[in-house]
């Protein structure tokens, strides 16, 4: 952490001059043109002196936000091969989060495996091909271009009844897969 940046940052957030924050600290213009340029470092009295002037504390200042990973590539995915199948996880950390997100290729005449009630909701949408959603007793064809939604409080997989491959993504929550 660059501690002279970061008090310059906010001195002009808040639209001060270095002499209208050293003359509230009662500090000179120098000392703080010093600090800013990490040519000098504050005791711990001074710096939380000028943190209050700056209208923040020692926990506020130095809490670094977290970078979440949003970008996934392709090399981090995780494929599973299955008979008939394949899932790939397309967030390799899902498991940490609220929603798992695959992607499910299923030859023709394939089908997921049959998948227990548990506690959660599962959408899925078919990008190619055509498959067969089946929820408890109920049988519904999803073609690409559409999508399902389900509470997981059946038995539930997808069937492949056509001799052409069918990719879909399907999303679970709380993850499952």
């Amino acid at each position: 952490m660059n501690l002279g940046i970061k008090i310059k940052d906010r001195r002009t957030l808040l639209m001060l001059t270095q002499e209208e924050l050293a003359n509230r600290c009662e500090l000179t213009k120098g000392y703080i043109s010093q600090l800013e340029n990490n040519k000098v470092s504050p005791s711990i009295e001074t710096l939380e002196i000028i943190l209050e002037v700056l209208g923040t504390n020692f926990s506020d200042f130095f809490h670094e936000e977290q970078q979440d990973k949003i970008i996934f590539t392709s090399e981090e995915q995780y494929t599973k091969q299955f008979d008939g199948y394949s899932q790939t996880w397309l967030v390799p950390t899902s498991q940490e989060h609220a929603i798992e997100p695959i992607l499910v290729e299923l030859e023709p005449h394939a089908t997921t495996f049959n998948d227990y009630p548990h506690p959660g909701e599962e959408f899925g949408y078919v990008i190619q091909g055509e498959v067969v959603v089946c929820y408890g007793q109920l049988k519904k064809i999803c073609k690409s271009g559409e999508s399902f939604y389900i509470t997981t409080n059946r038995d539930h997989y997808i069937e492949n009844r056509t001799k052409e491959k069918a990719v879909l993504i399907w999303v679970s929550t709380p993850p499952n897969f």
